[in-house]
């Protein structure tokens, strides 16, 4: 019995209709409530820890974490869904997290997390998926003082190619091998939590990510940078990822297109100038062609 393809249309719409409909409602419910995900984790996390101490720096720490807004997140899933299946690299572990490696079904997402408390009861729903206990050690009221090296030795440059043999004391050695094989297509900065002078902070995470998104041998590589209100990612993204690269943003998260060829350069960004300039500490970035000047304000480790 042969139906008629005018008859199977509204039916096969209706049903892709609903399914689209579904997938809107999961995302919706996944990223409306980052609170009660965070509280479940970190009323797990205090089951774990041995001593009334340990279980203050856990409360503390996971207070202190900024989750993404429910906006910031469905730009992220976004993009995911649509280079889903893809190679996803997160810098950070947050709960919402999770949902990440359920929309990049068939690809590979690995997280990298520094507080072994926060991903203790962490199980991975796939094989394709990873989550590391790294290491990161330079706390942010470094920040100065690692960008100067930077823009002082060629060894830090994008042209750079082999991440793991780099002197330059941004880059992060010590990462998973896989980090460093993989092409990738997503690469998120959510950590380390980087919120005081003492805290460990971003300049490495955003500096390694903006060096392996230059390396991939694909055309476009998103780096996608979270808690940009503060003083160290707004500078560090518009020093290494740039903000002729800045495609999109919502709230607190901003979102780089790298392309590969950019890889080749000796600078990471043209040579216009930028000014940077928000309440608190102050910042004027003013590259030009043949000289560089950086004058800063109140920053966490002054000259």
């Amino acid at each position: 019995m042969k139906f008629p393809c005018k008859k199977l249309l509204p039916p096969l719409i209706f049903i892709l209709s609903c399914l689209s409909v579904l997938r809107l409602l999961k995302l919706a419910i996944t990223s409306s409530d980052p609170s009660s995900q965070a509280a479940a984790l970190l009323s797990s996390l205090q089951r774990e820890c041995s001593s009334p101490s340990e279980c203050s720096k856990i409360q503390s720490n996971a207070a202190n974490a900024t989750l993404l807004s429910p906006k910031e997140f469905m730009l992220l899933s976004d993009l995911v869904t649509r280079k889903t299946p893809c190679n996803l690299l997160v810098f950070g572990f947050q709960p919402q997290y999770v949902d990440l490696s359920s929309i990049n079904a068939g690809g590979i997402t690995l997280f990298l997390e520094d507080n072994h408390y926060m991903i203790s009861n962490f199980e991975a729903g796939s094989n394709q998926t990873r989550i590391y206990k790294v290491k990161y050690g330079v706390p942010a009221k470094k920040a100065y003082k690692l960008l100067k090296h930077a823009r002082e030795n060629p060894t830090c440059s994008p042209s750079i190619n082999l991440l793991q043999q780099s002197t330059c004391k941004l880059a992060l050695r010590d990462l998973p091998q896989q980090v460093y094989e993989l092409k990738w297509d997503v690469i998120v900065v959510d950590g380390p939590i980087g919120d005081s002078p003492e805290a460990l902070g971003r300049m490495s995470t955003i500096y390694t990510a903006s060096m392996l998104a230059r390396a991939t041998a694909r055309n476009m590589t998103n780096v996608m940078v979270h808690d940009v209100h503060r003083t160290i990612e707004k500078w560090f993204s518009w020093e290494f990822l740039c903000e002729e690269n800045l495609v999109s943003a919502k709230g607190k998260l901003w979102n780089f297109r790298i392309s590969s060829d950019q890889s080749n350069s000796t600078r990471f960004c043209s040579s216009k100038t930028v000014h940077i300039q928000w309440a608190g500490p102050v910042f004027d970035v003013m590259s030009q062609r043949n000289t560089t000047l950086l004058k800063v304000c109140n920053l966490f480790d002054p000259l």
